[in-house]
């Protein structure tokens, strides 16, 4: 318990409370100078309808009738994903966001990814939106962390 498994796709684990996010650095919990408690606890609970709503839209803005063109694809990927994290740090939520981005042309070769993460599954999560047209896939992953 508590050790990533790698290879398995969207795999979680529990942290247990008051355990610092990373060892040997102190939750606000374990320090003196902690600050109160949230005003509205349900502020930070990832919430994944929401972040999936803000991915697609974002996907599409960027992405929407373009033709796969290798040419642009880096282009592409850092629009798709500045674009997400804006959006996401305009939620003024209390989170850090990561988002991930691939663009891979539709020519019949397969894709598997895969991501683990050791979090709070009460207010961190993740979301991630399969994104295709007639030429290429788009797979976009957004985790959000609770500070």
């Amino acid at each position: 318990p508590g050790v990533p498994t790698v290879g398995t796709f969207a795999r979680t684990h529990r942290r247990v409370p008051g355990e610092p996010r990373v060892p040997g650095v102190p939750t606000a919990a374990m320090t003196e100078s902690a600050s109160a408690p949230e005003d509205n606890p349900e502020e930070a609970v990832f919430v994944g309808d929401e972040v999936e709503a803000i991915i697609k839209e974002s996907i599409d803005a960027v992405l929407e009738n373009a033709p796969y063109k290798h040419a642009f694809v880096g282009q592409w990927t850092n629009d798709v994903v500045e674009l997400c994290v804006k959006r996401l740090a305009g939620l003024n939520k209390p989170f850090k966001y990561v988002v991930t981005c691939v663009i891979m042309q539709r020519n019949g070769a397969g894709l598997h990814t895969a991501a683990s993460c050791f979090w709070d599954n009460d207010v961190d999560g993740s979301r991630t939106v399969r994104w295709e047209n007639q030429q290429m896939y788009c797979v976009v992953t957004g985790f959000g962390l609770a500070l």
